[in-house]
């Protein structure tokens, strides 16, 4: 249900940014208070993404009461920061939706609102597309202005750095705010953000400045001169260098929640030529103790009585697939000492916390930079370790040419635990781990595994280490089966299939499911409605081509079955390999569509696209060439 604004009367004053701008400034600080109080109040009831956007209220405020969008663009890095920018744009009354099926996008998404002028769900493209922007509105002549909001996390990506490079080079008119909070998602690590803090304590710059003050302290002229150099040399080290460098002219850094002197700073700004950086320093989490006391937790929350002390305590339930691949490289590095495990920055996502604690050393966060993780691990391969890296489907797509050429042309042992394959629920397209079978299957030297359950998961992990190649263990959000996995861990024969039920029937048309992947209770529950084989395939590379053929020799129809795309993934698989074989069998393959599939439960998007039980059985009994 949506909030009343009747609570809410600054608010209720500035529902569009055209209303905003109506309000005279000595009112924003009230705006910023309500439309954190209403954050907090939307969220705690719906869930979803929570302390990054309590970190944002006033510098969002600040943009939309300067800025003329939306025919000024206004660019969002990645998003979970963009909550208050939906409720001041029109959309406060369906915030109660946000993240479900047919409500508000998780994610900036311009389908949506106007106002939302890039979509977005990956970090770090904010400048590049800000800059396409500004020489568009060059071109356009019309005054348009172009602003882009990145956090400091998303500023460990190399893209950001390139795009950088190149606006300073190009020298169009743009804003870069940089939202400091020190946080990502996970902590942020890397050089440049340890820059400053490091530079300012150094030895370096500490003993020139006491053994100036010690020298010239009894010189007063020379005192003050001394004074004036220390403050000089600070502003040599400061990160404002790092991005004058880049050819941009930094103004900051400023308090990101006085709302007042981040619309004045904006204010100054909006006319300045060439590329300008503000750096705004926030606290992610702001106004709310418990998520500024750990952000981490309250980055994106369940249903939550903000009057509570703490987040709803978890039901009990099967553990997820994340957990059982934090125990199995817990595990095996204990059997192990040249196992490394490396993480773009999701770390808690991936369920590396144990592991990064228990075994620090052999533990790498490359903070958001997906393409240099993967060539790392490359490299670590290269020279006798035995790389893991935990990665999401998603994220993975931002390394496709180091997995191709710098880790599977050199037929590298690096073993690939790939998160959040298939549908993932409330994140939506930009999350949705559809495209993984495809985009990696056509490439040489790969093992590419899809296990059913958490013991299969378990095995397979412990296969593709044990594997002299390049192999991937693709696996889903949330949990299983319920299945407890096995201790002892043991290899799974490469491609080879298990067969999970057989049919009974001796009259009709004889169907068998070729499962790939944790769709296997939904082909298991199809299976006792139209009375199919159930063969778990277990491997979409190598497949197992005896079990294929097998079954279309013993039946009528094929049926295949996938949480990933239809185009190029394990059904096509199949079918290339009944072609080759010479085989004529009617094949029908079940999977992701060719669209982007929206936000939604997991259950909802099976349903909706037909692969639960009841959808898989239908599908099968109304195929032209089925009968009873």
């Amino acid at each position: 249900m949506s909030l009343d604004l009747q609570h809410y009367p600054t608010l209720a004053l500035a529902q569009t940014p055209e209303q905003l701008r109506q309000l005279p400034q000595e009112k924003l600080r009230d705006l910023a208070d309500e439309l954190r109080e209403y954050l907090l109040n939307s969220v705690s009831q719906t869930s979803g993404h929570f302390a990054s956007g309590l970190g944002t209220v006033e510098l969002t405020v600040a943009l939309h009461y300067i800025y003329h969008t939306p025919f000024d663009r206004l660019l969002w890095d990645v998003g979970h920061q963009a909550y208050p920018h939906k409720i001041l744009t029109g959309r406060a009354q369906r915030m109660s939706t946000i993240r479900q099926k047919d409500g508000l996008h998780p994610f900036p998404w311009p389908p949506e609102s106007e106002y939302d002028t890039f979509a977005v769900g990956h970090s770090s493209t904010s400048i590049s597309a800000a800059l396409g922007m500004a020489v568009a509105a060059e071109k356009e002549q019309q005054g348009r202005k172009v602003v882009a909001v990145i956090g400091d996390g998303a500023m460990t990506a190399g893209m950001a750095f390139e795009a950088m490079n190149h606006a300073g080079d190009i020298k169009k008119d743009m804003v870069v705010v940089l939202n400091d909070n020190e946080m990502s998602i996970s902590e942020n690590v890397g050089a440049l953000n340890s820059h400053l803090a490091r530079l300012l304590t150094g030895n370096l710059f500490n003993s020139i400045r006491d053994g100036g003050k010690k020298l010239l302290s009894n010189v007063p002229p020379i005192r003050e001169f001394a004074s004036r150099a220390e403050e000089h040399l600070k502003g040599m080290v400061v990160p404002g260098t790092i991005f004058e460098e880049l050819g941009f002219n930094y103004i900051g850094p400023i308090d990101g929640h006085d709302v007042d002197a981040v619309v004045d700073t904006l204010r100054n700004m909006r006319n300045f030529e060439g590329p300008q950086l503000l750096h705004v320093v926030t606290k992610k989490g702001k106004g709310y103790a418990l998520a500024e006391e750990d952000p981490i937790k309250f980055h994106a929350v369940p249903k939550f009585n903000p009057a509570d002390n703490a987040l709803p305590k978890s039901k009990p339930s099967a553990p997820t697939y994340s957990a059982i691949f934090g125990e199995w490289l817990c595990d095996m590095a204990a059997q192990d000492s040249k196992l490394v495990a490396v993480t773009p920055a999701m770390r808690e996502g991936s369920g590396m916390v144990a592991f990064s604690q228990k075994y620090p050393d052999q533990y790498f966060d490359v903070a958001i930079a997906e393409q240099h993780a993967i060539t790392f691990a490359a490299g670590l391969a290269k020279d006798g370790c035995h790389a893991v890296v935990a990665i999401y489907s998603t994220f993975l797509q931002r390394a496709y040419d180091q997995l191709i050429h710098d880790v599977a042309l050199q037929e590298l042992p690096v073993l690939f635990a790939i998160d959040r394959a298939g549908i993932v629920g409330a994140d939506g397209p930009t999350h949705q781990g559809a495209f993984d079978i495809a985009f990696l299957r056509c490439i040489p030297n790969m093992i590419i595994m899809a296990p059913a359950d958490e013991n299969e998961c378990r095995q397979m992990l412990y296969t593709g280490h044990k594997a002299q190649k390049p192999a991937a263990v693709r696996y889903p959000r949330g949990s299983g089966m319920n299945v407890t996995p096995d201790s002892a861990m043991r290899e799974i024969p490469l491609g080879k299939s298990r067969t999970v039920r057989t049919l009974t029937r001796k009259k009709g048309t004889k169907v068998a499911i070729l499962n790939f992947g944790t769709l296997l209770p939904y082909a298991l529950e199809a299976a006792e409605h139209v009375d199919t084989t159930v063969i778990d395939m277990r491997f979409v590379k190598p497949l197992d081509g005896e079990a294929i053929l097998k079954a279309a020799a013993e039946h009528d129809i094929l049926v295949t079955l996938e949480d990933g795309c239809i185009a190029g993934g394990a059904g096509s698989a199949v079918n290339e390999y009944l072609q080759q074989k010479g085989v004529l069998k009617p094949l029908r393959m079940l999977g992701l569509p060719d669209s982007f599939i929206l936000q939604g439960t997991q259950q909802e998007m099976y349903r909706e696209h037909g692969l639960d039980g009841e959808g898989i059985a239908n599908t099968i009994k109304q195929l032209s060439c089925y009968a009873p």
